[in-house]
C-alpha cells in the first residue's frame, strides 16, 4: 500500500484516507487539541492550584496556633484572673489623689521618728505616666549614717509604694552628722475620671 504525499489529500474527502493517514491525522488533531486545552485550561489552573498549595500551608500553620492557644485556652484564662489580681494588689499600693498628702506626711514623720532633721521637704508636680502619674518628692535631711539607713528602711515598710533616687550624702565637719540630698518619689493611678 503507498501512502500518497500531503499534496494529493482532499480534506473533504478526509472519509476516504488510508487507516494509516486517518489515524495520524487524529493523533494530531488530538495533540492540537490538548496544546491548546493545557496552555488555556491547565496551565491557569496550575498557577492557581500553586497559590492554593502556598495557602493551604499558611492555613494549616495558622490553625496550628490557634488550636495550641484553643488546647490552653482555660490555662490563659486562669492566668488572666490570677494576673488580675496581683495587678489590683498592686494598684492598692498606689494611693489615689485623696490619699497623697497622708502619704507625704508618714513620710516626713518616718524621717522625724528616726531622728533626722529636714532642711527641706518639698513636693514637686505631678508627672503623668501611661495610667499612674508620679509625684516626686526633693528632701534635704541631716542626720547619722544609721539615722538614714533606719529612714531608708521605714520608707520601705510603708504599705504604699515610694522609692528613693538621686543619694547624695555628705559630711557635716567633725560632728559625725551627714547631709543626705534624696529624691523619693510616690505614685498614684488615675481614676476612672481622670483617664
Amino acid at each position: 500500500m503507498e501512502i500518497p504525499s500531503l499534496s494529493e489529500l482532499d480534506f473533504n474527502e478526509s472519509g476516504e484516507w488510508p487507516v494509516s493517514i486517518k489515524a495520524i491525522a487524529i493523533i494530531l488533531l488530538c495533540a492540537v487539541i490538548w496544546a491548546i486545552g493545557y496552555y488555556f485550561v491547565i496551565n491557569d489552573k496550575k498557577i492557581e492550584l500553586q497559590v492554593l498549595e502556598q495557602k493551604e500551608v499558611q492555613l494549616k500553620a495558622s490553625f496550628e496556633k490557634k488550636q495550641a492557644k484553643a488546647a490552653n485556652l482555660d490555662a490563659y484564662k486562669e492566668q488572666m484572673k490570677e494576673m488580675k489580681v496581683v495587678f489590683s494588689g498592686m494598684l492598692q499600693q498606689l494611693p489615689r489623689k485623696s490619699e497623697v498628702a497622708d502619704l507625704l506626711v508618714d513620710i516626713s514623720r518616718t524621717g522625724l521618728v528616726n531622728g533626722l532633721e529636714f532642711e527641706l521637704f518639698q513636693p514637686e508636680d505631678e508627672r503623668p505616666i501611661d495610667f499612674y502619674a508620679e509625684l516626686p518628692i526633693a528632701m534635704n535631711v541631716t542626720g547619722t549614717y544609721h539615722q538614714f539607713g533606719e529612714f531608708v528602711s521605714a520608707i520601705a515598710a510603708l504599705p504604699r509604694i515610694v522609692t528613693l533616687h538621686d543619694f547624695q550624702v555628705k559630711p557635716l565637719g567633725d560632728s559625725g552628722k551627714m547631709s543626705m540630698t534624696i529624691t523619693a518619689k510616690t505614685y498614684r493611678y488615675f481614676d476612672e475620671k481622670e483617664e
